[in-house]
């Protein structure tokens, strides 16, 4: 395709380099942008600026932040005996979102999973270990996707935490508020079954 303008060209270039977009709309995200007012957009560039210069991990839970402790770990209405451990902020919101958890967060960074190259060493594990002894926390809730690499990190951690005086837990997974017997996986159905829970009225 020929540009117009070279600085189209190059604002499509790399707005077309964010994931889900392609560049039809790249070319339309550049073209609102130069209808926008000047403060706007200058708006906008400055806090793409400021979230990739100033953004820091929780020195707490590992978490994006834009503190050393994030508004989580440094909130006073939150149970700090209890920690969800989840693969990655993403994780965090999406728990968040369900306004049913009010404890602290520990995010790994990742999974384990030989094939990527990502071992034990490479996760947050240690500082996990670290937070449950000194800090005393009562329970331990582990976040992670049903993925075989999920489960592999939560059985190691499982095992790390086997010998600490902390309850080890796994978050519920079965057939989904609304979904079909005959249309679920095997694996998810046979999960459900083995996991089932006492009916209540």
């Amino acid at each position: 395709m020929e540009y117009p303008s070279k600085l189209v060209e190059k604002a499509v270039e790399e707005i077309s380099k964010l994931p889900g977009i392609g560049k039809r709309t790249a070319l339309r995200l550049t073209f609102h942008l130069l209808k926008e007012e000047k403060k706007s957009v200058q708006k906008l560039a400055q806090t793409l600026t400021d979230l990739r210069e100033k953004t820091v991990y929780c020195q707490n839970c590992h978490s994006i932040s834009d503190k050393e402790i994030c508004n989580i770990c440094s909130s006073a209405y939150r149970d700090e005996k209890l920690v969800c451990v989840v693969e990655d902020t993403k994780d965090i919101l999406a728990i968040e979102g369900t306004s049913q958890y009010n404890g602290h967060y520990h995010v790994l960074g990742g999974i384990i999973s030989p094939m990527d190259g990502i071992g034990p060493n490479q996760l947050t594990l240690q500082s996990l270990i670290d937070k449950v002894t000194k800090q005393q926390i009562k329970e331990v809730i582990l976040a992670l996707s049903p993925t075989m690499e999920g489960d592999t990190t939560a059985y190691y951690i499982s095992k790390k935490l086997k010998d600490l005086d902390v309850k080890v837990s796994t978050i519920a997974r079965g057939i989904p508020v609304g979904g079909e017997l005959e249309y679920t996986d095997e694996v998810t159905l046979g999960r459900s079954i083995i996991s089932r829970v006492a009916f209540e009225s």
